[in-house]
């Protein structure tokens, strides 16, 4: 959808699930009619989120804004077309698309928001002083050696820099997957490897029960 097709302020159609299916489906003047109120739709999820998360763009004004989240409404409507045929009808349609639109502008924001800063990929940890008590001093110290062992010995370089970006830098994943040319999902399975390693490690080492329950995924 280019910039001269973008949608301005309409009001949300009144469809029917169906009629949403059968119409973005359809190749024709149905199908583009169809699109354009689908945008709309995205158009207000991703203003919403966009002025929701306004503060992580210091400096960006009403336009910028806009321009934003009308990108974001762009690549959602794309999701959602690709996703179409996983539509399951546990929501209503327009509530579904919602989603799509808020996630995408999340993204975008987050994306403007690290466009000009570095993403440190460290090789080493150096965690936080959390200023423990006395009493739990030494056990405190020999959990964080531990700790610090296993990221250094158990995980494979990959690993260790993604672990320590996404975990300790707080780098977003998204961010990160733009920085190093890969997707989410392949640094979701790089992340959950190396906690799985970490667990064995610090399992091994007597410093994790191994009844300890797992986190959820």
């Amino acid at each position: 959808m280019t910039t001269a097709n973008r949608t301005t302020d309409q009001p949300v159609p009144t469809r029917d699930d169906e009629s949403w299916i059968t119409d973005l489906s359809d190749g024709g003047t149905a199908g583009d009619a169809a699109m354009r109120q689908l945008h709309a739709v995205l158009l207000r999820a991703t203003r919403h989120q966009v002025w929701r998360l306004r503060g992580m763009l210091p400096g960006m004004g009403a336009r910028d804004l806009e321009d934003l989240a009308q990108q974001a409404a762009d690549e959602a409507l794309v999701s959602v077309l690709r996703q179409l045929p996983g539509f399951r009808r546990q929501s209503r349609f327009t509530t579904w698309v919602y989603k799509f639109g808020i996630l995408q502008a999340g993204v975008e924001v987050r994306r403007q928001a690290w466009r000009r800063r570095e993403v440190s990929l460290p090789d080493t940890v150096v965690l936080p002083d959390r200023s423990p008590s006395p009493a739990d001093v030494t056990e405190t110290a020999q959990l964080l050696r531990a700790v610090e062992g296993a990221i250094a010995s158990a995980l494979t370089p990959h690993q260790r820099r993604v672990a320590l970006a996404l975990l300790v830098e707080e780098v977003p994943i998204d961010v990160l997957a733009d920085r190093l040319g890969t997707t989410r999902n392949a640094l979701y399975k790089t992340l959950h490897d190396a906690r799985g390693r970490l667990r064995i490690a610090l399992t091994a080492s007597g410093h994790l029960d191994p009844s300890t329950p797992r986190s959820p995924r």
